[in-house]
């Protein structure tokens, strides 16, 4: 009985792979020649992978059919500290024989004997590779042999190599799967742009256990980088026992469905690898949205293109977030769950929107921290509230803060007090990276507005980063893409305990055109400084009077409450005093009642 795809296949082909049940294996060999024959044949003819299943006896127990890219496994007995004691031979019928990601989890999950792949390609045979399990510090991983011939197939002997295996498993107390991501990193841009995906990858509990650079003048259409360096990739693959090749632009769909069927491991970008880390760290429901509204206006015109692997591979990097859902069953479906999120984000948007009315209302000065990833925007943020938090707001707790890439994605705004005794609020915002994905950009527009809104932007830097300038540049190209690259600005090179006078010297003139303070949040370095510089660029658009209102004019002392930020209120004989802080609108408004000491 032939399982798994069946459908449209003839009946006389159904007839011809049943004959496979009626063949046995010589127990030493791996695979004979006439069912070779018949799988390479048939899934040329049918353009389907093929699955046999043999037990250690050489009784064939499963032949199944699967798609182009995937097929029905064997359900067999997973035991501890036991192989299976089934090997499972399958095609290739895009003619590359190298084992996939889906190949060696099949292998490691079920703890097959052997996994055995077969390239086909126009009725030929162009290769086999055949996995196993192997021991390494008490942690099943794979290993690979191969491409090899027709004829090394065979006669390959594959019993003493099960045998020593099983040997091992039973003197082990534990045997634990090999869970670990390692990857490749490709690129074409720079080495620091590499380094940085190295930090991007080990964000996602990655290990990065190589690199790959190759400079081209034009992107090759079907695989991005050139033929021969895909192939280059596909061998170090298999010698760093890589499961995963990270490429540092963005690819098409196309692209990642024909490095994939080359590589034999999944393939992907660097949009999708940042967009597995804001899925990850995504905590509140609007950010959660939004990292799912990214997600799915990424991927929905990616859906015809996207390679097998990353679409059959149960979980790892790039398949997680409230955005993997099943994307290639039913676009319709998808861009309904578009429209649904969008509309949900405008409600969010709006609510947003009355608690910044709400702060205007107050005349509270707006202040965000911007900045690049991981520059200690969220440490700086929290060091300020410690200090300057108005008592009532003390026990508002810290935003999380640690060494790496998007640490913080939810926006949060506390109040603080400057020297001053005025009240400000402060915002912690997103971190900005280079190539960040436009449609983050755009997803989080909602939170992002609050630099577009905010009186005062703080633009912290990591002054020891060999790219600092770079991250200064990617930041501002973000902000003018927002529409906020002319607000008031202060520049804070943070981290200059770790900096030399060399690079601190080369930030200082680079940045000349702005007020620049040199701090370290972390040391608590100059804090004083930069908070005194905030005061004086606030209160340079506000000015603090005094009023006394006759109280037959009263409707002056409402629209001062409702414009203003009113600290002193007394009722005196002849009318209502008031001391507040105000802006240029409200002090022309109501320049009359000022108390004369105070007139310009």
């Amino acid at each position: 009985m032939v399982s798994g795809n069946i459908e449209g296949v003839r009946t006389s082909i159904l007839n011809e792979l049943d004959k496979i049940y009626n063949v046995e294996v010589p127990k030493t060999n791996i695979i004979t020649f006439e069912i070779l024959r018949l799988l390479s044949e048939i899934s040329s003819f049918i353009d389907r992978e093929i699955s046999v299943a043999v037990n250690r006896k050489g009784k064939v127990i499963s032949v199944s059919i699967g798609d182009s890219s995937t097929v029905e496994m064997p359900l067999v007995d997973a035991r501890e500290k036991k192989l299976s004691g089934v090997k499972v031979i399958h095609t290739h019928p895009n003619g590359n024989p190298k084992l996939s990601a889906v190949d060696i989890s099949a292998l490691l999950k079920l703890k097959l004997d052997c996994i055995v792949s077969i390239g086909v390609l126009d009725k030929n045979i162009t290769g086999f590779c055949i996995g196993f399990c192997s021991i390494e510090n008490d942690i099943l991983k794979s290993e690979e042999i191969g491409p090899i011939n027709l004829e090394e197939i065979l006669e390959f002997n594959y019993l003493s190599k099960v045998q020593y295996l099983e040997n091992a498993l039973k003197k082990l107390d534990e045997v634990k799967e090999d869970n670990i991501e390692r990857a490749i990193l490709v690129g074409i841009d720079s080495e620091e742009s590499i380094k940085e995906l190295s930090e991007l990858a080990k964000s996602c509990n990655v290990e990065p256990v190589a690199s790959i650079m190759q400079k081209r003048d034009k992107i090759d259409s079907a695989y991005y980088i050139g033929k021969g360096k895909v192939d280059e990739i596909a061998l170090m693959r298999q010698v760093k026992r890589a499961n995963v090749v990270i490429f540092d632009d963005e690819l098409s769909g196309s692209q990642v469905r024909n490095l994939e069927e080359n590589i034999g491991v999944k393939v992907i970008d660097r949009t999708t690898l940042i967009l597995d880390i804001f899925a990850r760290r995504a905590k509140s429901k609007e950010a959660k949205i939004q990292v799912e509204l990214a997600q799915l206006k990424y991927r929905i015109p990616r859906l015809q293109g996207l390679g097998s692997v990353l679409s059959r591979t149960g979980g790892g990097i790039g398949t997680r977030g409230p955005g993997e859902k099943k994307l290639e069953t039913d676009k319709r479906h998808i861009r309904e769950r578009l429209y649904d999120l969008e509309k949900e984000l405008k409600k969010i948007s709006k609510t947003r929107e009355v608690q910044r009315e709400r702060r205007n209302a107050g005349k509270l000065p707006q202040i965000s921290l911007v900045g690049y990833t991981n520059a200690g925007k969220s440490t700086l943020r929290n060091l300020i509230c410690e200090i300057a938090a108005p008592k009532e707001h003390s026990s508002k707790e810290n935003v999380f803060e640690a060494n790496m890439l998007f640490a913080t994605l939810d926006v949060t705004t506390r109040a603080i007090r400057l020297k001053n005794n005025r009240l400000a609020a402060l915002t912690d915002t997103v971190g900005f990276i280079r190539k960040l994905p436009h449609s983050l950009v755009e997803s989080f527009k909602s939170t992002l507005e609050e630099t577009i809104y905010a009186d005062l932007l703080v633009h912290v830097i990591d002054a020891s980063s060999k790219t600092a300038v770079a991250q200064i540049e990617a930041v501002n190209s973000v902000l003018n893409e927002l529409g906020a690259i002319d607000k008031n600005m202060i520049i804070a090179l943070n981290k200059v305990d770790k900096v030399t006078d060399e690079k601190l010297n080369e930030l200082r003139e680079y940045c000349a055109e702005y007020d620049v303070v040199e701090i370290s949040a972390k040391e608590r370095i100059n804090i004083d400084e930069l908070l005194d510089k905030i005061e004086v660029k606030i209160s340079n658009k506000t000015k603090e009077v005094e009023y006394l209102i006759p109280y037959d004019n009263q409707k002056f002392t409402a629209y001062i409450h409702k414009n203003s930020n009113v600290e002193i209120e007394e009722f005196r004989e002849n009318g209502t005093y008031l001391k507040a802080i105000v802006d240029d609108k409200t002090y022309n408004k109501c320049k009359e009642y000022m108390i004369d000491d105070f007139r310009e």
